[in-house]
């Protein structure tokens, strides 16, 4: 009785050689997708997600230049007419000085309407909304989109929109999930610190 044939060889050749194709493939967009996270034109959205990511800041420097946290009156919440109240903290200061970002961020408006006349918002960490309002001006070429830095200047002090007419300053407020936050005590935490760690007395 003859004996049965062998089983034909399985030939693993064509597999294997897919399997390597896409090995090479996706390592090649997957490097490719790394070098281009990493480029200047992925700024914002890499920045978008990194703050988005961050905490809730505890502490944050005034963002009108050469003002000290004592010198901001606590104003948050005080009425303002019948139907609304101060969401926010007003810093007065020559017509002029200049108004900086307080936290690392994107420009997401830049606008000249309503009560705040012109101003800026600032998306910050964890996606609050700083708001700098009553500008005499923009800082020239800002414009949405536009990534900051703390202590970047984005305009300068003045009286537009319903401050018209009264002494030069800037509305500063910051807006998380739940409304409007006041922005006081995170000035005051950061000048303690401040104060503490040189060993001078809180201003």
């Amino acid at each position: 009785m003859a004996e049965p044939a062998p089983p034909p060889r399985r030939d693993y050749g064509p597999a294997a050689k897919s399997l390597v194709t896409t090995v090479l493939v996706f390592g090649a967009l997957a490097t490719f997708a790394y070098w281009a996270w990493h480029q200047p034109f992925m700024a914002y959205p890499r920045t978008v997600l990194e703050i988005s990511r961050m905490p809730v800041p505890s502490e944050l420097p005034v963002p009108v230049q050469g003002v000290v946290p004592g010198a901001v009156a606590d104003t948050f919440g005080a009425p303002r007419g019948q139907e609304r109240s101060h969401a926010g903290v007003d810093i007065f200061a020559a017509r002029g000085t200049p108004v900086l970002s307080a936290t690392r961020g994107v420009v997401s408006s830049v606008r000249e309407t309503g009560l705040g006349g012109k101003q800026v918002w600032v998306m910050g960490p964890a996606r609050e909304r700083h708001y700098y309002a009553h500008l005499d001006d923009w800082t020239a070429g800002l414009s949405s989109g536009d990534l900051v830095w703390p202590g970047d200047e984005l305009g300068i002090v003045g009286d537009t929109g319903n401050a018209r007419g009264t002494s030069p300053h800037l509305h500063y407020g910051i807006y998380g999930e739940g409304g409007a936050v006041d922005p006081l005590p995170r000035l005051r935490a950061a000048a303690a610190r401040e104060a503490l760690a040189a060993g001078e007395p809180d201003r």
